[in-house]
C-alpha cells in the first residue's frame, strides 16, 4: 500500500506532464492554423507544471532516484555512507517538517483572507497551495522511513543492479 501511493502519485506526475505535452501542441497548431488560440491552456500548464513537480518528488525520493551528489557514494566506505544517508534523512525529516507547517498557515492564511485567483479560470488560492504540504509530508514521512532503515532499493536494482548508486 505503502509504495502503491508514491507509485500514485509518479503515475499522477507523469499523467499531467503527458497531458501538458498534449495541450501545448494542440496550441501551437491551432495558431498556425489561424484557429483561435485557448488560453486556458497556457494557465492550466502553468499550474499544471508545479503540481507535476510536487507529485513527481516524493515518488523519486522513494525509488531513490532524487538528485544528490555522487561523489561521496563512490569514495565513502559502505559504513560511513549508511550513517551519511540517515544523517541526511534526518535533516530532510526536519526540512520538509518545516516546509508542511510553513504550508499550512499560508493555507489558513488565504482562507482567512479569501484570496481568488483571477484568470482564465477563478478558484480560491489556497487551492494552489494544497498539493505543498500533502507532497512535502510524504517525503518527510519517507525521509523518516530512510533515517530508520536505509533507503529502498529501487525494483530493477532487487534483480542485481548497483544497490541504488546510479
Amino acid at each position: 500500500m505503502y509504495a502503491r501511493l508514491f507509485s500514485g502519485f509518479g503515475a499522477l506526475a507523469g499523467a499531467l506532464i503527458g497531458l501538458m505535452v498534449v495541450l501545448v501542441c494542440v496550441d501551437v497548431v491551432g495558431r498556425n492554423l489561424g484557429v483561435t488560440s485557448l488560453p486556458w491552456i497556457i494557465e492550466l500548464t502553468e499550474l499544471a507544471l508545479p503540481l507535476a513537480t510536487l507529485l513527481a518528488a516524493p515518488w523519486l525520493l522513494h525509488r531513490n532516484e532524487h538528485v544528490r551528489l555522487d561523489l561521496l557514494h563512490n569514495v565513502l566506505p559502505a559504513r560511513q555512507l549508511a550513517r551519511l544517508d540517515r544523517l541526511v534523512s534526518g535533516v530532510g525529516v526536519l526540512l520538509c517538517a518545516a516546509v508542511v507547517w510553513y504550508s499550512i498557515r499560508v493555507i489558513e492564511d488565504n482562507i482567512a483572507i479569501g484570496a481568488l485567483v483571477m484568470k482564465s479560470f477563478v478558484f480560491p488560492e489556497w487551492w494552489l497551495f494544497v498539493p505543498v504540504p500533502v507532497s512535502f509530508g510524504l517525503m518527510a514521512v519517507e525521509f523518516a522511513r530512510r533515517a530508520l532503515h536505509g533507503p529502498a532499493r529501487k525494483p530493477d536494482d532487487m534483480a542485481g543492479g548497483d544497490g541504488g548508486r546510479s
